[in-house]
């Protein structure tokens, strides 16, 4: 019998089972075209803790569905601008962004659209503007459905509305819960992320039973998974048996794909077509069409 020992690095150097692919996939039927498009089904990408994949998965999630025919519109709401940077736009040239949405009545989602270089995938950007949104929308009235609000003009225009939300808790997070029909949680498999979990779920239940009655999770999505390491086994594992089938058949494995596309300001389903990383979100995007249809 082999005897497996990690290395200092975590990586083990002996075989033990992967519980990625031991469990068990779902038969995910491939999507079929559409004769029309929306309403649009809005998904928060949502996790208090930076750096989980949230931006990486917002586009790469949104150009996967537009390849299989969706219209989709992509929220970059986080004042850092990470997803408009990521889909090759620079948030501090721009005159009018989110910010503008929220904020101005006579500002509507065509006047901040930009179109990006996938067919079917628009984006409205944002920059560090967003920053004082926060602020502001404290003395608004309906401050929470304010995003809602704004989004509503377009909703039969699109499939699917992805929002790249911050990473914290505040009024636009909520905000972003309260326009949402789902929320994806984008999970580092790693333990203090799994720790924030209970947290933002609790978030989640709370708007639930405030503000907007339909929000559900969608999905947990594990994110930068390294089958090398004992520790990110154990993490995902753990979330299985804490979250079931709640949690993505598919999974993110980390890759070095994923920096270059940024560099590039493409997704990595035109930057590296053929990659694991397309792949990946390919099947997200299945999975995705799929709960949906079948909530």
């Amino acid at each position: 019998m082999a005897l497996s020992t990690d290395s200092p690095d975590g990586r083990t150097s002996g075989r033990q089972p992967d519980p990625v692919t031991e469990r068990v996939a779902r038969v995910i039927p491939e999507p079929t075209p559409l004769d029309h498009h929306g309403p649009a089904r809005i998904i928060a990408l949502c996790n208090q803790k930076g750096g989980v994949g949230k931006t990486t998965s917002t586009i790469n999630l949104g150009a996967a569905l537009a390849e299989v025919g969706r219209r989709v519109l992509l929220l970059d709401f986080d004042p850092q601008g990470a997803l408009s940077v990521g889909l090759g736009v620079s948030p501090h040239q721009l005159d009018r962004t989110v910010y503008n949405l929220l904020m101005q009545r006579s500002i509507g989602v065509q006047d901040i659209l930009l179109k990006t270089n996938v067919p079917g995938m628009d984006l409205l950007p944002s920059n560090i503007d967003l920053s004082a949104a926060e602020v502001q929308l404290v003395n608004e009235v309906a401050r929470e459905q304010t995003l809602a609000r704004v989004l509503a003009p377009v909703l039969g225009e699109y499939d699917f509305i992805l929002i790249d939300c911050q990473p914290s808790l505040g009024l636009l997070t909520v905000n972003a819960l309260t326009a949402a029909h789902g929320v994806i949680i984008p999970l580092e498999c790693e333990f203090f992320s799994l720790r924030g979990v209970a947290l933002l779920i609790e978030t989640i239940e709370k708007v639930r039973e405030r503000l907007n009655p339909e929000l559900s999770i969608d999905g947990i999505l594990a994110t930068m998974y390294d089958s090398r390491t004992l520790h990110g086994r154990e993490v995902f594992s753990r979330v299985v048996e804490a979250f079931g089938d709640t949690v993505f058949d598919t999974v993110i494995a980390r890759t070095v794909r994923f920096p270059e596309t940024t560099v590039a300001g493409e997704p990595i389903t035109t930057w590296a077509p053929s990659s694991s990383g397309a792949a990946a979100y390919r099947a997200l995007a299945r999975e995705v069409i799929h709960r949906g249809v079948t909530r």
